[in-house]
């Protein structure tokens, strides 16, 4: 099979250079970031990322899972949960979370919103078992 990942995430913003800035500054993604200390960015286009798992899933048009009026949801992977949501919640983002999202085989979830109210969903997949 040729295709390796995701490549990329294009969508539209009102205001694409102040959404851009939010997202380098409060979740380090965006171009110019880099997921891996070790790996300095590699231009101002791009963000390095670490592999891992990713879902791809279509959903129903009359899903509540978020917005109507959205088209997608991001979801992003975290390393520490608890650590993000505290810097979130400390520069005045409000984190949504509840224990019915969360599994022990699937990991925990919260979920926040850009400044365009575009639906963000933070992952910290479960440890694996030692």
């Amino acid at each position: 099979m040729p295709v390796l990942g995701m490549g990329g995430l294009f969508f539209r913003a009102g205001d694409p250079a102040a959404l851009s800035a939010w997202y380098r500054t409060h979740l380090g993604v965006g171009g110019g970031c880099s997921a891996d200390p070790d790996i300095p960015a590699v231009n101002e286009y791009v963000w390095q990322t670490l592999g891992g798992p990713m879902v791809f899933s279509p959903f129903k048009q009359d899903s509540d899972y978020f917005a109507a009026d959205k088209s997608f949801m991001i979801n992003l992977r975290v390393s520490d949960l608890d650590g993000l949501l505290a810097d979130l919640r400390a520069a005045d983002v409000e984190a949504i979370t509840k224990p019915e999202w969360d599994h022990p085989d699937v990991g925990r979830f919260a979920r926040i919103h850009d400044p365009e109210g575009n639906a963000i969903e933070l992952w910290e997949p479960p440890t694996p078992a030692a």
